[in-house]
């Protein structure tokens, strides 16, 4: 069974505190380029889709671990 404060780490609102905001905005940044890069080296596909949402995904964890840990 998940623990309570494990559910309450999950579904709790963290605001971000000191330099996390810089953060977010450096793992967006380094994840926009490397989409760019998938986007005009891939041709359209369901492949391509998946690798640029789970790009996208990987930013939303990343992001989240910063929050959710400090």
């Amino acid at each position: 069974m998940t623990e309570l404060p494990d559910l309450d780490k999950r579904f709790t609102y963290h605001a971000p505190k000191g330099d996390q905001p810089a953060r977010y905005e450096a793992l967006r940044g380094k994840a926009r380029e490397f989409a760019e890069v998938i986007s005009k080296t891939c041709p359209d596909s369901r492949e391509k889709s998946l690798a640029l949402t789970k790009l996208e995904e990987s930013v939303m964890w990343a992001n989240a671990s910063i929050a959710r840990n400090e």
